[in-house]
């Protein structure tokens, strides 16, 4: 049997915060939150939006008492004023990237929309070519239904749905398959095609064009915001005993 080694007390210098934060892989979020904090120094909220910050910040998290409130101070070890700091934070950075990157969003959007337009489609899938090929001319001299053929043949969970698929984004889809439903009409049946190991045939059922609303707006300012941190990050300055965060004006 193998005695327990004996626990020994271990005091941490501030001069060994630095090192240890870099070797439990910490150091970057910590470089991030910095950059946040000096990204968003000038944003400023209303008593009105400090305190909605702090109550969207309690739902978030499920924070729904007294009791509840000072277990999550004690757990991350915050005081109220320290987590009241975190909840406006959070709305100080959403303005930011709304003040910085909002008048950019829809030029964004329209070079970026076919990624977010959504396809619903028809889907065969086999191992081989001749079968693809013999499903094919079935489907095209109508003598039976894709979803009957698909049901029968088709060798992905796919068989299960009667080969219908979607919606699916653009982005999430082959490159080969987003080609082929852009340019097809619903309902058309598109000859077997090969992808990896697959012989497919598709059958365009319905194109969900991508709209600006809210959700995707938001989406593409995190994109530009994720871009412009990751531009800071190269430029961080980080030495065993100090880190200099100097943020570049996006």
């Amino acid at each position: 049997m193998i005695s327990a080694l004996p626990l020994v007390d271990k005091t941490l210098q501030s001069s060994d915060l630095i090192p240890f934060l870099g070797q439990y892989q910490l150091l970057p979020q910590l470089l991030k939150e910095l950059i946040i904090d000096q990204a968003t120094q000038d944003m400023t909220l209303s008593p009105e939006e400090a305190a909605q910050a702090v109550e969207q910040f309690y739902r978030q998290h499920q924070i729904a008492d007294e009791n509840q409130k000072q277990a999550w101070l004690k757990h991350f070890r915050m005081t109220p004023e320290q987590l009241a700091l975190q909840a406006q934070r959070q709305v100080k950075l959403q303005k930011f990237k709304y003040q910085t990157w909002n008048n950019q969003v829809e030029s964004d959007f329209l070079q970026q929309k076919g990624q977010f337009d959504q396809y619903v489609y028809s889907l065969i899938r086999v191992a081989s070519a001749e079968v693809a090929q013999e499903l094919y001319f079935r489907l095209q001299a109508g003598e039976q239904p894709f979803s009957e053929l698909a049901t029968q043949y088709s060798q992905g969970p796919e068989a299960q749905t009667g080969g219908l698929i979607g919606p699916v984004p653009a982005s999430n889809l082959h490159p080969t398959l987003t080609k082929i439903l852009s340019n097809a009409q619903p309902g058309q049946v598109r000859p077997p095609i090969r992808l990896g190991e697959w012989f497919v045939i598709v059958s365009l059922q319905k194109l969900i064009s991508a709209q600006l609303d809210d959700t995707l707006r938001q989406q593409l300012l995190n994109q530009r915001f994720n871009d412009w941190l990751q531009v800071q990050l190269q430029s961080t300055s980080v030495a065993n005993d100090a880190i200099t965060v100097s943020v570049q004006a996006p």
